[in-house]
């Protein structure tokens, strides 16, 4: 991993060393290099990748923020960043040394069209030097409000094209993308006005989590399940992203997007596309991206009638930790959260996909914080057996359970039978671990989701309708809860949300899985 060393021959046996054929030479600039997101998510994701030889032989990463700085300065800060977040089993110092040395800085405002000036002639002495064939990807790390500036200002540098026509320009655009229908269309206009679509890359990390993509393997790739995924054997679908932190220092942000805005309108509507989409014809980025937006298209459109009864908003009040009964503040005692704020930590939503496979299936979507758990996952609620041989037997129905974060896995609940003379059953269950499969951690999302960028594949990240699509069902949800005054708090910090979301389910005789 020597990124300014540039000789064909040494390409050529990094290649051989790695099972992996390593992205095309480029330079990776990130905005908001000085941020949280920067310092423990993307350097140490691309650090990994240049670990694991995923990345070319010659690469340059240019830091991009208003904070002052220098390269020297810069390249300290992500060997910091490195040693402290990234994956232990890939840290050797020698290493380490030799990634920092690829990386430069610039400081400027993103609306000054002399810091982007700068920007340009420092790409141009770095590919030069390095020989990166003039590829490059912009990643935007900064908050959102600043996104249409650095496009625009991209835009009038000549760095949104590629630089001899031979070469590759994308861009990477963090969430949240838009904070309604018609913001999302306006930035999809400015984005769309500098870039064409096939250069930008929405980016939703928990598309990267290989539980994630393993869902479509589970799916498409065995002969076991498919048959059975759909209304004739699935009775419901439980979806749940579960945080048992608060708002910590996050308020400034979260006050203005609250839990419907930060995860059901990305994460939890993205696991539902993947859960309920229909076979694509080939894994690719068209091929997959035109089967999720048919199941956003086909999911029933929110009315004031239905939030009223499928939709349970919440937010945390005071509570006790579960496991040490240690006390825990509520919301609106957080640093920086408004006295009376009416922003959600939790929300619930039942979802009717109107197509031929899920007519008549509920999809019940859970988001909150300051829950007893943290844990993402989804869950495959199937039908009872239609004749109850084993009578006086207490049999709950079978389920799939595909566990994204944190312990990676998939587990099959069934029903067996005890030892003894007596006909008694039991739930089991067979669990598929990732850490005792393959051992190690998981990689990355992050370095998942900006090799597949590198290398020109869209098909984990979301296209312009996708995002549209999601925002066109979330929004009357959002313009209900503004017009109607919640009644907050109404759960306690440490519980699994208010009554109203266990009401929901029970009233079609079914519960929640609360682990």
């Amino acid at each position: 991993m020597t990124p300014g060393d540039s000789t064909a021959v040494e390409d050529e046996v990094q290649t051989k060393k790695s099972s992996i054929t390593p992205a095309d030479p480029c330079t990776i600039v990130i905005f908001g290099a000085s941020g949280d997101l920067a310092r423990r998510k993307l350097i140490p994701a691309l650090y990994g990748l240049a670990a694991q030889n995923c990345l070319a032989r010659r690469f340059a990463i240019i830091g991009f923020a208003r904070t002052p700085n220098t390269d020297e300065a810069f390249q300290k800060t992500a060997v910091e960043s490195v040693k402290k977040f990234a994956d232990a089993a890939t840290l050797q110092e020698k290493e380490c040394k030799e990634f920092a040395q690829a990386l430069a800085y610039v400081s400027g405002e993103y609306h000054d069209a002399q810091a982007f000036e700068k920007l340009k002639k420092r790409l141009e002495e770095l590919d030069k030097e390095h020989k990166l064939n003039g590829n490059r990807l912009f990643y935007l790390a900064t908050p959102p409000d600043v996104y249409p500036g650095i496009i625009e200002q991209l835009d009038k540098a000549g760095l949104s094209k590629s630089s001899n026509g031979k070469s590759w320009t994308r861009i990477i655009i963090e969430k949240p993308y838009g904070r309604d229908l018609a913001s999302a269309r306006k930035l999809n206009q400015a984005v769309l006005k500098s870039f064409d679509e096939s250069q930008v890359f929405r980016i939703d990390h928990y598309l990267g989590k290989d539980t994630v993509q393993n869902l479509m393997v589970l799916r498409f790739g065995n002969g076991i399940f498919e048959p059975l995924w759909n209304r004739n054997y699935v009775d419901h679908v439980q979806i749940t992203a579960a945080e048992t932190l608060g708002v910590e220092q996050r308020a400034a942000f979260y006050e203005t997007a609250g839990a419907t805005r930060d995860m059901i309108q990305s994460h939890v509507l993205q696991l539902t596309s993947l859960v309920a989409m229909e076979p694509p014809a080939a894994f690719d980025a068209t091929a997959v991206r035109n089967e999720k937006i048919k199941v956003l298209q086909s999911i029933r459109p929110f009315t004031p009638e239905s939030i009223k009864t499928d939709v349970v908003r919440g937010q945390y009040g005071p509570g006790t930790a579960p496991g040490d009964s240690s006390k825990l503040a509520g919301y609106l005692a957080e640093p920086g959260v408004a006295k009376n704020s009416p922003t959600e930590t939790f929300v619930v939503a039942k979802l009717q996909i109107d197509n031929w496979r899920w007519a008549g299936v509920p999809f019940y979507l859970r988001t909150g914080k300051r829950l007893p758990s943290r844990l993402t996952e989804i869950a495959i609620q199937f039908r009872r057996a239609p004749h109850l041989v084993f009578r006086g037997q207490d049999l709950s129905s079978n389920a799939l359970v595909l566990n994204v974060q944190p312990d990676e896995g998939i587990s099959i609940s069934f029903h067996a039978k005890l030892p003894g003379q007596e006909m008694k059953l039991k739930t089991v269950t067979m669990d598929f671990s990732y850490q005792v499969e393959f051992g190690g951690g998981e990689r990355s999302a992050y370095a998942t989701l900006i090799n597949d960028c590198m290398r020109g594949d869209a098909t984990l990240f979301d296209r312009a309708d996708g995002v549209e699509a999601a925002w066109a069902l979330v929004d009357p949800i959002l313009n209900y809860f503004q017009s109607h005054k919640p009644k907050f708090p109404n759960y306690a910090a440490g519980t699994w949300g208010p009554h109203e979301a266990d009401e929901l389910l029970e009233r079609d005789g079914r519960h929640w899985r609360n682990t």
